[in-house]
């Protein structure tokens, strides 16, 4: 499992199998919708707000990551 293989940026979530060691010590909940999260599910950990989500609300604040993007990228430049 990779954050490319699910149409999910690498360059902002580490894409993860949520473990007994994660859901105890660190959240049992996605930081966005609050989805219980299960052991065995995949989870991404979002690299700029420390948090880990679930799938949904990883490619989907991935798209709007590449969407703000994509609209940075056709402003004309100066030069």
């Amino acid at each position: 499992m990779s954050a490319n293989d699910l149409n999910i940026n690498g360059q902002y979530f580490v894409a993860q199998r949520a473990t007994e060691k994660i859901l105890l010590r660190v959240t049992n909940v996605c930081g966005m919708c609050y989805r219980d999260l299960h052991e065995g599910d995949d989870v991404y950990y979002d690299m700029q707000d420390y948090r880990y989500l679930c799938h949904e609300c990883a490619e989907a604040l991935s798209e709007e990551m590449l969407d703000a993007h994509e609209v940075e990228e056709a402003q004309p430049a100066l030069f």
